[in-house]
């Protein structure tokens, strides 16, 4: 299988064979590792990569995760947030990333904290005549230089690169991609994560970002 690259959508875009993982608690590989420890996490995620020949692994909309658990970042409240509500995509540090719809800079900020987006860009577009958001998490520090709140980003212009731990919120690198239809009044950040009593409500802003790129064989 291939996957159009980081939403590189020109006449002759960059492919990369790719895997779907999966980080729910069906996946006993899981209750063995330790996912606090970033460099175990990260040979988890390649080791699962160079198994499948792959270049990218991807997946997670929708997912009830237990990998958020590794992170104070998710458990802080009565009920924890293990619902996932973007897709992932695990590939190498320095991974350019393009965006798929024009649109302008809406906000963007370095939420720097363990298990946290790190470097995020949030772009702002006008789909069928109505308001868009596309998160971009897990990026290098330098994605955010030169960025101001407003400035136009064309559809295939490189906007990042996927971040190495631990500038990328201590994560295995990968690129979270989110799209909202109503920021809530946030800027520079959302949550990625939800609840279980609060999945409805949260679905229900946070479209599938599937139904935009169309990965075969990704629900």
């Amino acid at each position: 299988m291939l996957l159009p690259f980081l939403f590189q959508k020109d006449a002759h875009p960059v492919k990369a064979p790719y895997v779907v993982l999966d980080f729910s608690a069906t996946n006993p590989d899981l209750a063995t590792l330790d996912l606090t420890d970033t460099v175990t996490f990260t040979d988890y995620v390649f080791g699962k990569l160079r198994e499948a020949g792959a270049q990218v692994g991807v997946g997670g909309y929708n997912e009830h995760r237990v990998i958020y658990r590794r992170s104070a970042h998710f458990n802080t409240d009565e009920e924890p947030r293990e619902i996932h509500l973007g897709i992932d995509f695990w590939a190498e540090a320095g991974t350019p990333v393009y965006a798929p719809l024009a649109g302008n800079v809406h906000s963007f900020q370095d939420n720097d904290h363990f298990g946290d987006y790190g470097p995020t860009i949030i772009l702002e577009h006008t789909v069928d005549g109505k308001p868009l958001y596309s998160l971009y998490g897990h990026l290098t520090r330098s994605s955010l230089e030169g960025l101001s709140v407003g400035k136009r980003v064309e559809e295939n212009e490189q906007i990042a690169e996927i971040g190495p731990y631990p500038e990328n919120g201590d994560w295995p690198p990968h690129l979270h991609f989110q799209l909202m239809t109503d920021m809530l009044g946030n800027e520079g950040d959302f949550p990625g994560v939800c609840s279980v009593s609060d999945r409805a409500k949260f679905l229900a802003i946070c479209p599938n970002p599937n139904d935009l790129l169309g990965i075969p064989g990704l629900s």
